[in-house]
């Protein structure tokens, strides 16, 4: 049995993904990591007190999970590589795939410092890149081994016999020029016009991956939005996690005819500012899915009611 929990971080995406052998792990897979703030400090607002939030790893150690064999970032945002320190306090971890690894002894970015004289969306940038890499520097021996994804095409692995997972890049050079702009901030270059204009490009460049298993197929969106993807070769899904936070670009009618996901998820906060999830986008995943959860106590008007859990917890046999 495969079992998937998409945890309850708050803002941002962790999903969990474990091989069952009745009450035995067989194998463990994690997708991002969540923020590193249960409240985000640009979302104010304190917690309702039923919320059920939790942060990655302490969710991890109250299942008893101590270790990874597989773990993946998407990409660099803050609400899907924040919570990593907290993930590697509570395991180890085997293979870590990810689209860039920090030099080794990498420098403090500083993304702060008045002498920068940064815009706010670049210094939010190299924010990021800094959780990121001092994360990965403060655990030097949680992880065994790391796997480069160039985004050149697309990798297939068969993780255990049963499941295989495919791991879905966005336009190459997007790759390419995130090295370029993380190894140029490394070396002490403070570009802040090719900084806000990768923080805009990132979400373009997360990766996705589709699962395989039992004759069910998982298709986890990760923050790429609707026009990314909608053209490619699609094929339909059984379950698809919602891509970016079901944003009013993260997923099309065309999209959702081409995917057909009987059941959906969306990795949210409650009580967002921004329209995230946004009406419209509900409303189109209720025409199409036959079941759509939240991972938070989402509540709209008309539309969705809230439920208090710590995880969207999901079986497949």
């Amino acid at each position: 049995m495969l079992a998937l929990d998409f945890i309850n971080i708050g803002n941002g995406d962790c999903i969990l993904i474990r091989e069952m052998e009745g009450t035995r792990q067989k194998f463990a897979l994690m997708v991002d990591f969540g923020h590193d703030c249960l409240i985000r400090d640009d979302h104010p607002g304190e917690l309702d007190p039923r919320s059920q939030r939790i942060y990655a790893g302490d969710f991890l150690r109250e299942l008893g999970v101590t270790h990874l064999d597989v773990a993946l970032a998407t990409h660099f945002h803050r609400d899907h590589i924040g919570g990593l320190s907290r993930v590697l306090d509570a395991v180890t971890i085997d293979r870590f795939y990810t689209t860039y690894l920090p030099p080794e002894n990498a420098p403090e970015l500083a993304p702060f410092h008045p002498d920068n004289n940064l815009p706010k969306a670049a210094r939010n940038a190299l924010l990021c890149l800094q959780i990121y890499t001092e994360a990965l520097q403060s655990h030097p021996d949680r992880i065994k081994q790391f796997e480069l994804v160039p985004g050149t095409e697309t990798i297939s692995l068969q993780l255990t016999p049963d499941l295989k997972m495919d791991i879905l890049c966005g336009e190459p050079a997007l790759y390419r020029r995130q090295k370029e702009i993380y190894d140029a901030a490394f070396n002490g270059e403070r570009n802040g016009y090719e900084l806000v204009r990768w923080a805009k490009s990132m979400n373009v460049c997360s990766l996705r991956q589709r699962l395989y298993y039992h004759g069910k197929e998982i298709v986890l969106g990760g923050d790429a939005y609707a026009h990314v993807w909608e053209t490619v070769n699609l094929t339909p899904c059984d379950i698809l996690k919602v891509p970016h936070h079901a944003s009013f670009d993260s997923t099309s009618r065309k999209l959702l005819e081409k995917l057909q996901p009987k059941t959906a998820v969306v990795t949210v906060a409650a009580r967002r500012p921004d329209e995230r999830p946004h009406p419209y986008v509900v409303s189109l995943l209720q025409e199409y899915v036959e079941n759509l959860y939240f991972t938070d106590a989402v509540e709209i008007p008309g539309l969705v009611e809230p439920q208090f859990h710590k995880s969207v917890h999901l079986e497949v046999e």
